[in-house]
């Protein structure tokens, strides 16, 4: 179970990473993008509420601990489900 939640704190790093590299390479300007990445990147949205600047690291780092916790939620689940349908009764 450490291994998929170590795999969900990286999808989130790396979810970080192409939205850097996609708006370095596009400028982008359409507010459907910015719904998109406020939806894969759940930290952005302070930076757009209350016009914080966020260093790239900071939010490389919390949107991996946000994945991560969400995946931990979504392992427990799972897991608990399975053990549920195991176990009559």
């Amino acid at each position: 179970m450490k291994l998929r939640i170590a795999l969900w704190a990286t999808v989130g790093a790396l979810v970080v990473a192409s939205w850097a590299l996609y708006m370095v390479l596009t400028k982008p300007t359409p507010h459907a993008m910015w719904i998109l990445l406020d939806l894969t990147c759940p930290i952005a949205l302070l930076g757009h509420f209350h016009h914080y600047r966020l260093s790239y690291y900071f939010v490389l780092v919390v949107n991996a601990a946000t994945y991560a916790l969400v995946g931990a939620i979504v392992e427990l689940t799972l897991r608990h489900s399975r053990h549920a349908r195991l176990i009559p009764g």
